[in-house]
């Protein structure tokens, strides 16, 4: 587990960049916070690493918009509609990020258990401060370990303690 202190959108923005660079087809990239913290903002400054040109919007009433115009395809997920663990499911995440691409799953912890292997980025809001976020990263499954230490290293410059 990493825990990073941004100040603002821009960093918030790069943290998103600096995991998008080591991200690779088949991830899958869970964003969880309450309402508000910026789970949108980090999908948009993720797809804009990419190479992504099309404005990244919440996908919350289509629930998954797929962006190809990147280096890699990226689906992006917003499960807070789901009520259930099995709408999640007949959704064929899976099936679109085995196929190509990576998965932003927007308010994906609450079906984090069928998401399988995923790296997890909980962001959330500090009291009173209109910019600053916590961001806690968690690997979940293997797929990340052997990325870690460069996660670590790309992810430095706001990581708490540092």
């Amino acid at each position: 587990m990493i825990s990073l202190s941004v100040n603002s959108l821009v960093e918030t923005h790069a943290v998103a960049s600096a995991l998008a660079q080591l991200s690779r087809s088949g991830d899958v990239i869970v964003l969880a916070g309450e309402m508000g913290a910026g789970k949108t903002a980090f999908a948009q400054g993720f797809g804009q690493a990419l190479g992504i040109t099309e404005p990244i919007t919440s996908p919350t009433f289509t629930l998954v918009h797929t962006y190809d115009s990147g280096r890699i395809i990226l689906h992006h997920a917003d499960l807070y509609r789901l009520d259930r663990l099995g709408e999640v499911a007949d959704l064929g995440l899976h099936e679109m990020v085995e196929e190509s691409g990576v998965m932003l799953v927007e308010w994906g912890d609450m079906a984090a258990e069928i998401l399988g292997t995923h790296l997890e980025v909980f962001i959330s809001r500090m009291p009173d401060q209109d910019d600053q976020r916590t961001i806690v990263l968690t690997a979940n499954g293997q797929m990340w370990t052997p990325r870690w230490e460069r996660v670590v290293s790309a992810v430095a410059p706001w990581q708490v303690g540092m």
